[in-house]
Order: structure tokens, then C-alpha cells, then sequence
């Protein structure tokens, strides 16, 4: 992601779908921790605290499309997975045969792999490729598939000794800045909800999040020395979205940085023809005003309240907060 994504507090990119920080950042500030190295970035990287296996564009089943045509990431949860295996008998095999103590400073502990706290977040795109490629009966017959994949992977790492998860629910897809910039005149009663958001996909967004909870519950019996933390991401995200004005912020269909206007899109840090002069979509002046980011992530500030929102607990089922998460209850 070119620039101007990770100015706010990086001053540069970072590998992040905002100006600044994200959620999983202000987690790891949460636990006293370094932000996480992406395990695909082999430069410098230290994994001594954990590793990054998310993508941008992810989703949790194959979707057979091109990054170029829709933006979908070439590594689903699938291959999250094959990475994270990859990931954890290289580092443990490194560490074992590390003959100076220097060797080792930047690789995980092998008895840290059933210590961690494994954080998932995902499940939007796959909610975003529904809206494009099926009708909403079609798609809703297809959501306990997705959430049956994502407790797939939850069981596979049970088996290879993971005990604690913290598992977002996906977030109201229906508030997003580029959703609603194409709404002006809603084509009947009922199509936005009373915050003004897109109806019908945060119906979807709440079906998925119904069924994601009872299968961790399910998950809860099954796996017996597991720490399960459902977290209610979307109530975090929709509150912010419906009291932005109150909290500070302006409106959810103010975008920070890309030029959207009527149907012409040049998306953040792009360049691009508009009525045959070039332009260049940056960013606002002041991100910290604006709950969207680029119409699709959020920014470092919005990132930052709801972070303190879920990480208190208050959000989780079990009431749990992130530094107590590792525990069963």
C-alpha cells in the first residue's frame, strides 16, 4: 500500500489498510507488546512475540478470483494456515538448532506456541464477494459453510496445542464510507436502517455473527482445555458509527483519503484520470476526524476507540479483557 496509508504514525507505509495503527497494534499495546511482524515480510522481522498472518483482501473460503479484478487476497484462511504450519516448524526447528543464544532472539520459544493468544479477524470480505457474486437466498444458504471453515481452522489449531482464541465477529459492512456513497436516493422504505447504513448487508453481517457465536459455544464443549473470547466487534463498530458527531468524529460517509465523486473513483495514494486532467487521491487534512479511512478501513483514531472498547471486555463473551484472555474462565 503506497503512501499516504501509515503517515499518521509510521510516517510511511507499513503494510496497513490505514494512516496508522490498527486494532491488532493497540491489542499489542494492550498486552505490552511490540506490533507484530507479518510473516511475510522477511526484512528485519522479529517474531519473538508473535507473527501477522493476516492479508489484505482475505477471506475465509477460496473465492477462484483475481486480486487485479476484485481486490481478493491469494491467501485465504486455507493458506493462512499451510503459512502458520510452515511458520511454527521452521521457527521451532531454528531455535533447536541455534548454537549462540543470539541466534535465537528474534524466533518464538517452541513452549510459546501453547501459550499464545491466537486472534482472528475475518469473515467481511467473504460477506463482500456474497453481495457480488449471489442472490441474498442463495448467500445466506452458503454462511454456516464459511463460519463451519473458520471453526475448522479454530480445531486445527487446537490439535497442534493452541488453547487460547479471541475471535472478532465481522464487522456492519453496510455503514462502509463506499457503500454509502452511492446512495442518494434509497430506492425504497426500509433499505437503510434508522443510522443510515445499508440494511440488508448488515442483516447478513448479524446472521454470520449469530452463527460464528453458537459455533464457538459449540467449540467450548468440543475443545476442553480451550480459552474461547467471542468479541462483539460489529456493537463496537455500529456504536461509533451511530454517535460519531458525539464522539468527535464526522459523519460515517465522509471518506479521509481517495477522490470519490459521483461515479469516479481513484482509490488512496492512486493516480487517475478525471474528465482527462490527472489527479492524485490523497488524504484529508486531519484523519483523526474521520471514522473511513480509503471508504473500506478505518483510521488509526477509530482503530484506537473501538480497540479500547473491545479490550475492556465489555464487548467479549465470556466479560473477559485482553490481558486476561489466555485464562478460561
Amino acid at each position: 500500500m503506497p503512501s499516504p496509508y501509515g503517515d499518521t504514525f509510521f510516517n510511511r507505509p507499513a503494510g496497513r489498510g490505514s494512516d496508522g495503527r490498527l486494532i491488532i497494534d493497540f491489542i499489542a499495546e494492550k498486552l505490552g507488546l511490540p506490533y507484530l511482524s507479518s510473516y511475510l515480510d522477511s526484512i528485519r522481522s522479529n517474531f519473538r512475540h508473535g507473527a501477522n498472518f493476516a492479508s489484505g483482501g482475505a477471506t475465509i473460503r477460496r473465492q477462484n478470483e483475481s486480486w487485479f479484478d476484485n481486490g481478493v487476497s491469494p491467501f485465504p484462511l486455507d493458506i493462512q494456515f499451510v503459512q502458520y504450519d510452515q511458520f511454527k516448524g521452521r521457527t521451532t526447528t531454528l531455535y533447536n538448532q541455534a548454537k549462540e543464544l543470539s541466534d535465537t532472539q528474534d524466533l518464538p520459544r517452541p513452549e510459546d506456541f501453547s501459550k499464545a493468544l491466537y486472534t482472528f479477524d475475518i469473515g467481511q470480505n467473504d460477506l463482500a464477494a456474497g453481495f457480488r457474486k449471489m442472490s441474498t437466498e442463495k448467500f445466506l444458504a452458503e454462511i454456516p459453510d464459511i463460519v463451519n471453515q473458520l471453526a475448522a481452522a479454530i480445531r486445527s489449531l487446537y490439535d497442534r496445542g493452541a488453547r487460547a482464541f479471541w475471535i472478532h465477529n465481522t464487522g456492519p459492512i453496510g455503514c462502509l464510507g463506499v457503500t454509502l456513497h452511492y446512495i442518494h436516493d434509497p430506492s425504497h422504505p426500509g433499505y437503510l436502517d434508522r443510522h443510515g447504513c445499508v440494511k440488508f448487508q448488515n442483516d447478513m453481517a448479524r446472521q454470520f455473527n449469530r452463527l460464528l457465536k453458537q459455533k464457538v459455544i459449540q467449540l467450548r464443549k468440543e475443545l476442553p482445555f480451550s480459552a474461547l473470547t467471542y468479541v462483539n466487534v460489529f456493537a463496537a463498530k455500529y456504536k461509533l458509527i451511530s454517535n460519531a458527531k458525539k464522539l468527535g468524529f464526522f459523519d460515517k460517509t465522509r471518506i479521509c483519503c481517495g477522490y470519490h465523486e459521483d461515479y469516479d473513483h481513484v482509490w488512496c495514494g492512486n493516480k487517475g484520470k478525471i474528465n482527462g486532467s490527472e489527479i492524485y487521491a490523497g488524504s484529508c487534512e486531519d484523519p483523526s476526524l474521520y471514522i473511513s479511512w480509503d471508504g473500506v478501513h478505518y483510521t488509526e483514531a477509530a482503530n484506537h476507540w473501538i480497540a479500547n472498547q473491545i479490550a475492556s471486555g465489555s464487548f467479549s463473551d465470556p466479560p473477559v479483557s485482553i490481558t486476561n484472555a489466555c485464562h478460561r474462565p
